[in-house]
């Protein structure tokens, strides 16, 4: 049976080596698993008999040999029952008197760094099972099977097997596994080197039978920024213009269609020297050659504007500029000068692009984050599709190649197996963004690309392909449609987002703390509570969802940062803001937006007995008029047979059930947010004594004043519940519809779910324990 598309890594801890082939898979956007350290223990390998893991890769053959048998053989017997190969690399990390070192399970040495042949245990064929590799071509002999890669500077392949010889050789070998039933790859040294990352890629196709595989396809698209933008005597010539075209018609013959993308500022036009308007001249009566985007009239960055009509006005400028000259704009792309605007979101340039522009497509390098650039990504907001940018190693102050920053050896190491080829190897859509610097002096900019694709066709298999923007976009989502949403970032978290987020925002007006959940666990009287604090203040009420905003959990998150932000004061001095939202504890994407918006922040988690929560919730809908719980009771709803029973009664009973799952849920959120932050309140203590409940939560949010609300809070007997004590003498209650008195639930309802919040509540002690909280009374009991 086939193993999922998911590898399982074995890493030293802190690893240079192991974070190159977490980059790579990165990349790749392919699944993983890390284990590191002392591993006596193995992860959880199958699932319902499934096997959880495609490939297993060790960053140091020596830890595979190192485990205990038992792991060893273990690990074996799967890879053989679900077809899982094995990756292994070589790497020099012993004292040089410890070596040659004889490792006898596979009967190869390593020495100096290098892995040798003493004895294959199989034919290995690798070119032939790779069908010329599926990404690399061999340039090369294949002694006895072995593909060997000679590591010099000019990656001219001389193959000598001798042992003299030896330094300059980096094999990679298959065994077949024709005698132990296990295919394996053995790289004899690190990722670094550029062919290791492609026989990398092919290694992982070849071993997963294909399920850890991307097309040969790349697309890319080049844009051309601040074509009318420069300093006299930096700007393009009529010469380079030529060479422009020259260089656009060349591509074409291989790469159909291809166009340059060249970006637009009207304002600045003819602002060179003579010889350089006559190049913005020609450039005009050759506009049709190219497709044009548009950045701002003046190069303006996006977030400086609040007001969206002026705005809007400042965009109308640079469209009548490009009507004027007939720009070929119907790509419908824009690129914001340094990126402003597009994320942080400045909600105002979405607006303006869709009115002035109908934009549909950008691109940035901020989301996100700017670096590392394997975790650029992107996103949809606003019907505007954003792809991730990459550079190229070229900004608008490299134009000349002997006084590139470093030496000219750098720009060639990026080109030559380095950041540029990768971007190409590993990402099947590419946006490079160039300048119009970079193809005047010493067109950098085509001496790049035209080298880069060069070197592609020379070594690998990859085929080089173009689609207009829009185009572009709409396979880029195609390919990681789980890509469509966006994730927001706290703007304040990195120095470059705040650069480019407008100063009339504040980060001080989020919320220190969110109140999570779940349902009818309490969480609207803690809101309450916390309310009547002196140095607390709520987000402002929602005209739907009232003292909630449910921002995280549903189809609010779609509307921004700026929305969300609009519902909080902004901070007086000692004042803690919050939000409470109880749809959040019990929904899996709510983990993950929360703590990218509120890192380190605390959320506030209040916990009932599971079976109480499920029959108030169950009397919740009925006092609603729901009509499944209007027509069947509570029992019957609970033991409701999917399949059997109409589907709203069963929504109705997941609802019911479902949140009380509390460990679970725990244990969603502790994937995000480290265990300190969670705070845990027993909603039975709040209940009945919520003075003690209150102190213990101001303590665990850090409050420097504690609040005394044994002084404000009275027990009502006819409301049956604590509320507030006016000055007056008099009390404040919550409204009617809180603290409703319900009959029992019957026994047959409690025995049931005795049973079968049982595990649950036995996983949540455990967990509970595990992270140092307390156990809340009715859990103990």
């Amino acid at each position: 049976m086939p193993a999922r598309q998911k590898v399982l890594l074995f890493l030293h801890p802190k690893s240079t080596v192991g974070k190159g082939i977490q980059i790579a898979l990165e990349f790749v956007r392919f699944k993983f698993q890390v284990q590191t350290g002392d591993i006596r223990n193995l992860p959880v390998l199958t699932d319902d008999n499934k096997g959880r893991y495609a490939v297993i890769v060790f960053e140091d053959l020596f830890m595979y040999l190192g485990l205990q048998s038992a792991n060893r053989n273990a690990l074996d017997k799967y890879c053989r029952e679900y077809n899982v190969g094995m990756i292994f690399l070589l790497h020099y990390h012993k004292k040089p008197e410890e070596d040659p070192l004889l490792i006898s399970q596979f009967n190869l040495y390593f020495l100096l760094n290098q892995l040798i042949v003493r004895r294959i245990l199989s034919p290995l064929h690798i070119y032939k099972q790779f069908k010329v590799g599926k990404y690399i071509k061999y340039h090369f002999h294949q002694p006895q099977g072995l593909i060997i890669f000679p590591c010099v500077k000019e990656y001219e392949f001389l193959l000598d097997n001798t042992i003299e010889n030896q330094e300059k050789l980096y094999p990679v070998i298959l065994d077949r596994g024709i005698y132990d039933g296990i295919q394996r790859v053995f790289f004899g040294s690190t990722l670094k080197f550029f062919l290791n990352k492609i026989m990398f890629l092919d290694a992982l196709s070849y071993l997963s039978y294909g399920r850890l595989s991307i097309p040969l396809e790349r697309y890319f698209q080049i844009d051309i920024d601040d074509v009318f933008v420069g300093i006299p005597d930096t700007r393009l010539l009529i010469s380079d213009v030529n060479a422009l075209l020259n260089f656009q018609s060349q591509l074409r013959k291989n790469i159909p269609g291809f166009s340059f993308q060249l970006g637009f500022s009207g304002k600045f036009i003819y602002s060179g020297t003579d010889a350089e308007s006559e190049a913005d001249r020609m450039l005009l009566k050759m506009s049709d050659e190219f497709l044009w985007f548009p950045h701002m009239w003046s190069h303006m960055q996006a977030h400086w504007f609040l007001n969206a009509t002026k705005l809007c006005d400042y965009m109308e400028l640079n469209r009548q500029f490009a009507i004027r000259h007939n720009f070929n704009t119907s790509s419908h792309y824009a690129v914001a000068p340094h990126h402003a605007g597009v994320y942080p979101v400045h909600e105002q340039l979405y607006y303006c692009w869709k009115k002035i522009w109908n934009i549909s497509s950008t691109s940035t390098e901020e989301y996100l984050s700017l670096r590392p650039d394997h975790k650029r990504r992107g996103f949809i907001h606003k019907n505007i599709m954003v792809l991730p940018r990459q550079t190229c190693g070229l900004f608008t102050h490299t134009m000349v190649l002997d006084m590139y920053p470093g030496g000219q050896e750098i720009l060639l190491e990026i080109i030559d197996g380095g950041s540029l080829f990768q971007s190409f190897l590993y990402n099947q859509i590419n946006v490079f963004m160039t300048h119009q610097s970079n193809y005047g002096n010493d067109r950098l900019g085509l001496f790049t690309f035209d080298r880069e694709i060069k070197f592609i066709y020379k070594w690998t298999n990859l085929r080089l392909k173009y689609e207009p923007p829009m185009a572009l976009a709409r396979r880029y989502f195609n390919i990681y449609p789980e890509e469509r949403e966006p994730l927001w970032k706290n703007p304040c978290a990195q120095r470059r987002h705040l650069e480019i987020w407008s100063e009339e925002k504040n980060c001080n007006s989020l919320p220190s703390f969110v109140v999570v959940g779940p349902q009818k666990t309490g969480t609207t009287a803690l809101y309450w509570f916390l309310t009547m604090h002196p140095h607390v203040k709520s987000n402002h009420p929602s005209p739907t969802t009232f003292e909630e905003v449910q921002f995280f959990s549903g189809s609010n998150y779609f509307k921004g940062l700026d929305w969300y932000m609009s519902f909080f004061p902004t901070p007086e001095n000692n004042t803690v803001i919050f939000e409470k939202s109880a749809t959040y504890f019990d929904q899996q994407v709510v983990p993950k937006r929360l703590t990218m918006l509120l890192p380190s922040k605390h959320v506030v988690v209040v916990l009932i007995d599971p079976a109480k929560r499920a029959y108030s919730w169950y009397q919740h809908m009925r006092s609603h008029n729901d009509a499944s719980a209007s027509k069947y009771s509570f029992y019957e709803t609970i033991t409701a047979q999917p399949g059997k029973a109409p589907p709203a009664l069963i929504s109705l009973q997941r609802r019911c059930l479902d949140p009380g799952f509390y460990a679970r849920h725990l244990e969603n959120w502790l994937e995000y947010i480290q265990s300190q932050y969670i705070v845990i309140v027993d909603g039975d203590l709040l209940k009945s004594d919520p003075s003690s409940a209150m102190f213990n939560l101001q303590t665990d949010l850090g409050f420097t004043e504690i609040y005394q609300y044994d002084k404000i809070l009275k027990f009502d007997k006819r409301k049956g519940f604590f509320c507030q004590l006016l000055p007056t003498g008099k009390t404040k209650c919550l409204g009617r519809g809180k603290g409703r008195q319900y009959p029992d639930m019957d026994q047959l309802s409690v025995k049931y779910l005795d049973t079968y919040y049982k595990e649950s509540n036995t996983k949540l002690t455990e967990l509970l324990r595990g992270i140092n909280k307390p156990i809340p009374g009715w859990l103990s009991e």
